[in-house]
C-alpha cells in the first residue's frame, strides 16, 4: 500500500457501508450522514446493535489473547473496519511483540486510516491489504509477503459472515471460508463471530431488512448454520456459544446483565 493508493481510493457516501455503520455503533466519528441514519433505523428495530459491536470487539480481544497465549505468532484479519484502539494487532503484539498482522478490507476510508492499523512493534510487523474477502487468492497472495503460510496463522473474521450468502452461484461462504482455511498450515486457528436470529428473532429479521435496503444483503445464521464453519476443526472451549458467553472476563460478565446479545462467537483450530 501507498501514500497514492490513499489519496485516490473513492469513498461512495450514496450508500452505507457496513464498517462505517458499526463504526457509528462503537461510537467513531469515521462515518457519514448514510452511514448514521441506516445505523440509527437498525438500532431503534433492534436494541441490541450497539451492545453487540461492542461485544464483537470484546470477543476479538479475547480471541487473540487466547490464540497468541496458545504460541500463534501471525495473524490475519479480513474484515478488518476502521481503527478501534487496541487493534488486534496491539492485542498480539502484547502477548507476544514478536507477531505478524496482516490486516485486509475493501472499505477506502479503512484504507485512509491504514497508517494507525501499522503503527505496532519493532519486533514484529503488520501491513494491510486492501481487498474484498471474495477475492481470497489476491489476500492470500499479498498476505504471504508478511506472513509465512507455511506455520501457524490464526484467520480472524469477526462480524463478517453475517454479510455473505451462501449460494453456489453467489458468495458461497462455506466454500469461500474453506479456502482460507485450506491454505493455512496445521496449528492454525479460526476465529469467527456472526449474527442469529435465534436469540433475538424479530429484532434481527428488521435489522436484516433494514440493511437490505440499505444495499447491504445480510444473513444471519442459526445454531447449525454457524457451527459449520468449523467443520473439519477442533473447537476450542466452550465451542460455539453466544459472544458475550466465550471465555467471558469480568465486563462481559457484567455486559451480559444488560440483555442478549444475537451473536455466535467460536474459535477452531486446524489439526
Amino acid at each position: 500500500m501507498t501514500a497514492s493508493d490513499a489519496v485516490s481510493a473513492p469513498i461512495d457516501t450514496s450508500r452505507p457501508h457496513p464498517a462505517r455503520v458499526y463504526d457509528w455503533w462503537l461510537g467513531g466519528k469515521d462515518n457519514y450522514p448514510v452511514d448514521e441514519e441506516l445505523a440509527r433505523r437498525i438500532l431503534a428495530a433492534d436494541s441490541t446493535a450497539v451492545r453487540g459491536a461492542r461485544a464483537n470487539r470484546r470477543f476479538m480481544h479475547r480471541a487473540v489473547r487466547t490464540v497468541a497465549e496458545a504460541g500463534v505468532r501471525q495473524f490475519l484479519d479480513i474484515g478488518t473496519g476502521i481503527p478501534t484502539e487496541p487493534n488486534l494487532h496491539q492485542v498480539a503484539q502484547r502477548i507476544a511483540p514478536e507477531a505478524r498482522v496482516v490486516y485486509a478490507d475493501n472499505d477506502p476510508i479503512v484504507l485512509r486510516h491504514a497508517e494507525a492499523l501499522l503503527r505496532g512493534t519493532d519486533e514484529g510487523a503488520t501491513d494491510y491489504v486492501h481487498a474484498d474477502v471474495r477475492d481470497p487468492d489476491r489476500i492470500l497472495r499479498l498476505a504471504a509477503a508478511s506472513l509465512d503460510l507455511s506455520r501457524p496463522v490464526a484467520l480472524s473474521l469477526v462480524a463478517l459472515t453475517h454479510y455473505l450468502d451462501d449460494a453456489a452461484d453467489g458468495d458461497d461462504v462455506y466454500g469461500l471460508l474453506k479456502r482460507y482455511v485450506d491454505a493455512l498450515a496445521p496449528g492454525s486457528h479460526l476465529i469467527l463471530s456472526q449474527v442469529t436470529a435465534d436469540l433475538n428473532p424479530e429484532a434481527v429479521e428488521k435489522a436484516a431488512a433494514l440493511f437490505a435496503r440499505g444495499g447491504t444483503p445480510f444473513f444471519p445464521r442459526p445454531l447449525a448454520a454457524f457451527a459449520r464453519f468449523f467443520d473439519g476443526l477442533e473447537l476450542l472451549g466452550p465451542g460455539v456459544i453466544p459472544v458475550t458467553g466465550w471465555r467471558p472476563e469480568p465486563e462481559d460478565v457484567a455486559a451480559q446483565a444488560e440483555g442478549i446479545v444475537p451473536v455466535y462467537a467460536g474459535v477452531a483450530r486446524k489439526p
